[in-house]
């Protein structure tokens, strides 16, 4: 894909935190290279960030490292504040702020997501004020979300659903159907989206580059051995309940019972943990399941899910995340629950055996039947490379790039209006 020349001056909003430890701010190192791919293609780049005071998790790094050689980068922050009370006191002044920057920018793009505390919507609702076009990021239908934690949640997040969904999805047609442009992340949210959209497009989202996709030499090793042992299951994400944690420890209870011999694990922390952890105990499978929490290192990341046979996921909701994609670029095919995101991604090849949502059973005999017929399993594994070989950051950051450049052309302004010229930029706290 041709590269744009780097020019004018891009505002985005970007939900993903950081975090004020002490008296530093911290950012996630994915959310660094996003940062770093924006540049590549706009003369600036203001990133506007929500900001949490609480001890940093693990791979965020100190954001003055991060920045530093990102001369054209400028982090601004608004105060995280998704509770109501804290929403509403804070936005009058931060609408004044957040005015100000669109004001000043050339490009603009807002992620959007909630209703209390979504700065992405406070941002949008100001440029149609301003008369600046904008362009809508999402990458998952957020009020279908919470319309579904009513499925697994407690009753908090019950009661939440059931006042906060409408109104959610309202703001969200009502903001996408005034958008310039429609970025939506992956096919379930596209197809979610696209009708209300006055230009919808969609894109993709990812953080691995083409030299990161598993080498000809690693695959063949892969290949080679793999009659040699038991199968190998992997997932990384959220040990949350819209990623279907007890459907997918359900499955390898299944797997266990058909006296399948396998290996698995599960990368990533979160709130069910410990419910995984006490059913692999009860159902005595700690020694072929592995829970190590939250893995800091993406490279060891990488590394497990090239070194798996399959990717095994059960999300419950409408939403793109990137792992299915990570999985793929390691010849790992994706084994799981149907959604326009998952089936989009293996169209071409067939990287991947998507069965109906909530059919734990029939992810176990697909596993099963992989397990015994590993010629099959091998097809597979390179379908899925073939699948994953148009996604790489570059590819698809420089693809959103041209689009905000074609549809979101800037607005002549008199010299009075300019903001202030280029220069090191840095992180800008707003709290």
């Amino acid at each position: 894909m041709t590269r744009t020349t780097a020019a004018g001056h891009l505002l985005i909003y970007a939900p993903v935190p950081v975090y004020r430890d002490g008296t530093s701010l911290y950012i996630e190192r994915q959310a660094v290279n996003g940062l770093r791919l924006w540049s590549e293609h706009f003369g600036r780049v203001t990133i506007v960030m929500p900001e949490k005071t609480a001890p940093r998790p693990q791979g965020w790094m100190l954001m003055s490292e991060a920045l530093e050689p990102l001369p054209k980068v400028r982090v601004v922050t608004v105060p995280s504040a998704y509770g109501a009370q804290r929403f509403l006191y804070a936005l009058p002044r931060q609408r004044r702020r957040l005015r100000k920057l669109i004001a000043e920018a050339d490009y603009l793009s807002f992620a959007i997501g909630g209703l209390f505390g979504d700065w992405g919507a406070v941002c949008a609702v100001e440029a149609l004020s301003l008369r600046r076009a904008f362009a809508i990021w999402t990458d998952r239908v957020e009020s279908d979300v919470l319309r579904q934690t009513r499925e697994w949640g407690g009753w908090k997040q019950q009661l939440k659903s059931r006042l906060y969904r409408r109104p959610m999805a309202w703001l969200e047609r009502a903001l996408i159907s005034r958008a310039d442009l429609g970025l939506f992340h992956g096919r379930e949210t596209f197809d979610a989206y696209a009708a209300f959209s006055r230009n919808p497009q969609l894109v993709h989202d990812i953080h691995i580059s083409g030299t990161e996709h598993i080498s000809p030499a690693a695959l063949q090793t892969k290949l080679s051995q793999l009659e040699q042992r038991p199968l190998r299951i992997v997932y990384a994400g959220r040990a949350e309940g819209m990623k279907g944690p007890e459907d997918w420890i359900d499955v390898l209870e299944r797997l266990a019972a058909l006296g399948i011999s396998f290996e698995a694990e599960w990368l990533g922390a979160g709130s069910c943990l410990q419910m995984m952890r006490d059913r692999v105990r009860r159902a005595g499978l700690s020694d072929n399941v592995r829970l190590p929490g939250f893995v800091e290192d993406h490279a060891e990341v990488r590394s497990r899910l090239q070194r798996a046979d399959v990717f095994l996921f059960c999300h419950k909701t409408a939403e793109s995340p990137r792992c299915l994609i990570e999985a793929l670029t390691g010849a790992t095919p994706i084994i799981g629950y149907e959604g326009a995101y998952a089936q989009d991604l293996v169209a071409d090849h067939g990287g991947g055996v998507l069965v109906p949502r909530g059919d734990a059973a029939a992810l176990a005999a697909v596993l099963a039947d992989l397990s015994t017929k590993r010629e099959g399993l091998a097809r597979l594994m390179q379908n899925a490379l073939a699948d994953a070989a148009p996604y790489t950051d570059e590819k698809v950051f420089a693809h959103r790039c041209q689009l905000i450049r074609r549809y979101l052309a800037p607005v002549v302004r008199p010299p009075s209006d300019k903001g202030p010229s280029g220069r090191a930029l840095g992180a800008v706290t707003g709290n």
